[in-house]
């Protein structure tokens, strides 16, 4: 008998055997925490939302029950520029539609300076209201490439349509202490109040070419263009480079500017 577990074939059997149940484990654990996974992610994207609006979620609210009474969720046609009904915004998944032919919009090389090669040809955005019922907010999602990975997250404007209220990603994969620092409240505290546009070409009806952009450096309050600068990120270049071409194309003629247009002029 000693001779046998000590045999190569005795040793194959018990190591195929713990393959199997450590995979049955495995298979198991993913299928039952699928769905508190997914209830988690939710959570989070709501959290990310109301985050970037300003929202604060006190200590022992729920943050669904904060989201339903204070966010609206619509989809918006990127092709027409105008709020739609062709799919739900609850069950609606942007993301995977992105890499669906059939529910997306390839970009040509011209088009793509955020380098993400197709939108979906509908997206999800969220109003908030006041107590009149006037929209005071309107947070958009944004995705672009910055030196590692895509950056997705969220803006969100004011009632002008113009001016920043907050933004954040809430999935980036860039490198820690540098183009991570995508993260750091610091810097994401100096998006507020940045203008997206040029309010006289606002002011002319015409869609305006977006100015928002990083810069090297810091920004100095008094110069000519302060409004529309933000800082970069110190030794991230391309990272700073990245989230400025996914401003500039997610706010331009390609993504959300059409229909803020269209917002503005009361057409949407």
């Amino acid at each position: 008998m000693a001779a046998k577990k000590d045999s190569v074939a005795y040793t194959i059997i018990v190591a195929l055997v713990l393959c199997v149940v450590c995979s049955v484990v495995v298979s198991a654990a993913a299928v039952v925490l699928k769905p508190v996974q997914t209830v988690n992610k939710l959570v989070e994207r709501k959290s990310n939302i109301l985050a970037a609006a300003g929202i604060t979620v006190a200590k022992g609210e729920n943050i669904n029950e904060v989201f339903e009474q204070k966010v609206t969720s619509k989809v918006v046609d990127l092709q027409t520029g105008k709020f739609t009904d062709a799919v739900n915004p609850a069950t609606y998944d942007q993301r995977t539609a992105s890499k669906d032919p059939d529910m997306s919009i390839q970009l040509s090389a011209d088009e793509d300076i955020a380098s993400i090669k197709s939108i979906a040809k509908y997206a999800t955005v969220y109003t908030v209201n006041d107590d009149s019922g006037k929209m005071k907010a309107i947070v958009l999602p944004v995705k672009g490439y910055g030196l590692w990975s895509t950056l997705y997250g969220f803006v969100a404007l004011q009632g002008d349509l113009n001016t920043v209220l907050g933004m954040g990603f809430y999935e980036q994969a860039e490198t820690p202490g540098l183009g991570g620092e995508v993260d750091n409240p610091a810097w994401k505290a100096l998006w507020p109040g940045k203008k997206i546009y040029d309010q006289d070409a606002l002011s002319a009806n015409e869609l305006p070419q977006p100015k928002i952009h990083l810069i090297k450096g810091k920004v100095d309050k008094n110069a000519p263009n302060a409004a529309h600068e933000v800082d970069g990120l110190s030794g991230a270049t391309l990272t700073s480079n990245g989230v400025t071409h996914l401003m500039q194309f997610w706010f331009g003629k390609n993504g959300f500017g059409p229909f803020l247009e269209n917002l503005r002029a009361g057409e949407a």
